[in-house]
This record gives structure tokens, C-alpha cells and sequence, in this order.
């Protein structure tokens, strides 16, 4: 395995493969407390140096953040060999009714709900709530605004988005602020709208960056090479994130967030790019995933990708993955069939 990296010039050290911990707060299905034990057992069995974990408020409405906080201390962790990163901008409430209102059908049986709370106090508040979640013991070092670009999305006017472009910079304030007092130790952002960092990186010189769904395998264009390049000459640290294009690219049904249909004229394209991508990994002996992770730790800009298993044993395999050499010969055909960009400088 690749050596551990420095974030940025924010001093923390980054494994090569940050673990997400989205399945902890329930996402989809209810996993037993036994199974997400093991999966946190498993985050420091494979890790040959410090382990880093990716959490938020949103998890779970902050089920995630609790039982990491309990997990850690019943493991018998010592808090300085983990890094949490906690995404922040919601922020856990009272359940009254039958289900969750902030993200409908993707959390299983969930105690509470959450609002989301962008700005300067809000920020704060959702800051103290991770600390008393997490309870006392661990910490996290390392906070962000959780989806700025859904966020801004949601605008109803021009006005309206300028508002919350300002709730968004009041929120990083707020944080930069903590990392003065010492509290926290980098602030960075991420989005799968990557010309929302670049339009916030304006104003905002963000410690730490995190591509979604946007430096992958299928899509790497030049103008996202060129600001990560640059983002690494200004000593920001650069975390890839989604790298299977929502598993569509290594077998599912969905591509950025959508259910593709094989009888679509608009979507034929993509099951014919995925269709010959499989043969050329086939023919090489090469499983269409163990590509993916490769790629998305090509450009030596990027420090790690985030990862979210759902069991254990896939932990080990991604780690004998980046052991791994993959053949030029393999790289070479994916680029001469238009499967690569033929451009891509760092394959």
C-alpha cells in the first residue's frame, strides 16, 4: 500500500483510503450493532497507519456520530490514532412524525430527525451538537459544510441563491474561527458540484477539498485536472469521493443519482461505454471496481479517496488493490477505445 500522505499543508496525516460511515447511521437497512462493529474492527485491521473516517450530522440524523463515538471507546481506541472528519449543516431534532423529513426513504428506523442549519450560529450548533454525539472522548479534527451545492441548488431566485451563497460563507467563518482557537484542525469542503468549490474557493481558502462523483474513471475532463492542479500548487489537499459514478460504472443501476434505462436513446451511449469497459477489464483479468480505485488515486495531486463499505472483507481487497500494478497494456487499451481520455497525462 501507498504510503500515507500529508493533507495539503494541513499537517494531518491521510491514509490512501478514508472510510465513509454513512451505513452507521442506517442508510438503506439497519445493520446490527454487531455489524457495524465489525466494520469499524475492520477500519484498523487493514490500516497500516493512522485511520481516518468521514462522518456528518446528516448520517442518521446523527446516528452515525453516536455510534462511532460508543464503538470507538468499547474497541478500545486511543483517540490519537484516528482522524474523524464531520461534515456539518444538520443538525438532529425531535422524531414527530412516522418518518424522517429530511431525506425521505433513505434512512432505516431512525429515532430522530434533522433541519439543516447553515450559517454562522447554525454552523456552531451543529459543531457542538457532533461533539456531545461523538461523547467526549474523540473529536473531530477535521469539518466542511455538508453539500454547499445542494444547498445553493435549492434557490428559488438569483436572490435567493445569493443569500445562501452568504449563509455558506458565514458558516466557514465561523469555522475558520474554531481553527484559530485550536479546536479543529483543517476546514474544507465537498460537493459533487465541482465549479461550487471553484466559485467558493473565490472566497474561501479551503485547507482540504473533496471531489464527488466527478474525478472518476468515465469522467475526468481537462478542466478538472487543471483545478486540481492547481488546488495542489496552493497547498490544498484533495480527497476523491464517489469514484463509481453512483455504481453504475462497476454494475448498478444508477449513474449520478439516476436509474438509467437500457431502452433510452439519451442513455444508450453510457451502457455501450460500460459494456466495452467490462470486456477490456475481462480480458486483462481486472475487476471493473479494482479499476475504478486505481484511477481514482492516479493523479498524485490527490492524497486518498473515500470509501464506503458495507462489509468488512471488501476492506481487504481494496487494500491488496492498491498493492497491486496494473499492466500499461490495460491502462493503454482502455485509452485507444475511448474508454480513458487518450490525453490523461497520469496513466
Amino acid at each position: 500500500m501507498s504510503k500515507d500522505k500529508q493533507l495539503g499543508n494541513t499537517g494531518i496525516e491521510c491514509p490512501s483510503i478514508i472510510y465513509g460511515t454513512s451505513f452507521l447511521g442506517n442508510l438503506y437497512r439497519e445493520l446490527s450493532d454487531d455489524e457495524k462493529l465489525s466494520l469499524m474492527k475492520e477500519w484498523f485491521r487493514v490500516s497500516e497507519g493512522k485511520v481516518m473516517i468521514d462522518s456528518a450530522g446528516k448520517y442518521g440524523a446523527g446516528l452515525a456520530l453516536e455510534v462511532i463515538g460508543k464503538g470507538l471507546e468499547k474497541l478500545g481506541v486511543d483517540p490519537s490514532t484516528i482522524t474523524i472528519s464531520n461534515k456539518l449543516g444538520w443538525y438532529r431534532i425531535p422524531l414527530t412524525t412516522n418518518e424522517p423529513t429530511f431525506e425521505k426513504g433513505a434512512w432505516a428506523n431512525l429515532k430522530f430527525d434533522a433541519v439543516q442549519k447553515i450559517s454562522y450560529s447554525g454552523i456552531l450548533e451543529c459543531w457542538e451538537q457532533g461533539c456531545e454525539l461523538l461523547g467526549g472522548t474523540y473529536k473531530s479534527e477535521v469539518v466542511s459544510v455538508h453539500d454547499p451545492d445542494e444547498y445553493l441548488a435549492a434557490a428559488s431566485s438569483d436572490r435567493d441563491r445569493q443569500a445562501r451563497v452568504n449563509d455558506i460563507l458565514e458558516a466557514y467563518k465561523a469555522l475558520f474561527e474554531l481553527k484559530e482557537k485550536g479546536e479543529v484542525k483543517a476546514v474544507g469542503i465537498g460537493s459533487k458540484d465541482w465549479l461550487v468549490i471553484k466559485e467558493l474557493y473565490q472566497n474561501v481558502k479551503f485547507d482540504w477539498v473533496m471531489f464527488a462523483n466527478k474525478f472518476t474513471l468515465y469522467h475526468h475532463p481537462k478542466e478538472i485536472v487543471d483545478f486540481i492542479e492547481q488546488l495542489d500548487q496552493d497547498g490544498v489537499g484533495i480527497i476523491n469521493s464517489a469514484i463509481f459514478n453512483a455504481g453504475f460504472i462497476t454494475g448498478g443501476e444508477y449513474f449520478d443519482y439516476r436509474v438509467l434505462d437500457p431502452n433510452d436513446p439519451a442513455d444508450k451511449h453510457l451502457f455501450e461505454w460500460r459494456e466495452k469497459f467490462f470486456a477490456i477489464c475481462d480480458k486483462h483479468n481486472i475487476q471493473p471496481g479494482d479499476a475504478c480505485l486505481k484511477f481514482a488515486l492516479s493523479a498524485p495531486q490527490i492524497s486518498a479517496v473515500a470509501l464506503n463499505p458495507s462489509k468488512p472483507k471488501r476492506m481487504a481487497n481494496n487494500k491488496e488493490v492498491l498493492k497491486r500494478e496494473f499492466p500499461n497494456e490495460f491502462w493503454e487499451e482502455l485509452k485507444k477505445e475511448g474508454i480513458i481520455d487518450s490525453d490523461y497525462k497520469y496513466l
